[in-house]
């Protein structure tokens, strides 16, 4: 029996390794995709072992203006057709737009939304063809509001919710599932590196929920055919509030917690 291709971008840690492993557990076969290939490979390894199922490894970096078309290229060259397209890849980190280099805006926007994008638009013919196909975009509770001192990051996620919700729509008379997935604070090395040598500002009364307890929620959603997903009550408050929050509280709420120091 042929088992379903899943292709997750972001493999090599946090969200990305968990949503890999939930989805291995549910007997996918694997694309594994991120710049760095040692840990996808021991994560390709350890999931063949303990699920059985097949992981192909891709180094890649997305960001690269031919990263997609070059991983387009090495799914051909392969036979490779992904009938579940994981964007999980995406960086992020503190800092007014103002002190911010030019360049490590640019490679955000790139990774974060354009990358997402055009992979998404290379994938979605096969799937037309057919019938069926499921597309988990990861983005975030940032989405829902404004993001002071995380400017650009703040509006990428918004961008792909945004974007997520359409395809959901668009894609539904083709039997193609789309969700957005809305995490709040997680334990990833994204968070790390988000924050580096720019400690968060009341970061320590953030509570942080695990990665593999967001991918699970993200996974079941995804084959629900759920069009958002907010893990974890407190997020789903949080959301729910920013409906009712005036924009100019929500500003100065988001630029106390993400103040950089």
């Amino acid at each position: 029996m042929t088992r379903p291709l899943a292709l997750v971008t972001g493999a090599s840690s946090g969200i990305g390794e968990q949503i890999a492993r939930s989805l291995a557990r549910r007997g996918h076969d694997l694309v594994l995709v991120a710049r760095r290939k040692g840990p996808m490979q021991t994560l390709a390894e350890q999931l063949a072992q303990q699920h059985g199922v097949r992981c192909h490894v891709l180094p890649q970096d997305l960001a690269d203006a031919d990263g997609v078309q070059q991983l387009a290229a090495a799914l051909a060259a392969q036979g490779l057709q992904p009938e579940v397209l994981v964007n999980n890849a995406g960086l992020g980190h503190i800092g007014y737009h103002l002190d911010n280099q030019w360049a490590d805006e640019q490679r955000m926007i790139d990774l974060n939304m354009r990358a997402l994008t055009e992979l998404t638009h290379a994938l979605l013919p096969a799937m037309k063809r057919q019938g069926r196909g499921r597309i988990l975009n990861v983005a975030s509770t940032a989405a829902f509001q404004p993001g002071p001192g995380m400017a650009v990051y703040f509006a990428s996620k918004a961008y792909v919710l945004s974007y997520s919700e359409a395809l959901h729509h668009e894609l539904a008379p083709h039997g193609i599932a789309v969700t957005a997935l809305c995490p709040g604070p997680t334990q990833s090395e994204f968070v790390q590196v988000a924050s580096k040598a720019r400690r968060i500002s009341l970061a320590d009364k953030v509570p942080f929920a695990s990665a593999a307890s967001v991918a699970d929620t993200a996974v079941d959603a995804l084959m629900r055919n759920q069009a958002i997903v907010v893990p974890g009550l407190v997020n789903k408050l949080g959301v729910w509030s920013t409906r009712f929050t005036p924009r100019w509280l929500l500003r100065h709420i988001v630029a106390r917690v993400f103040r950089p120091v």
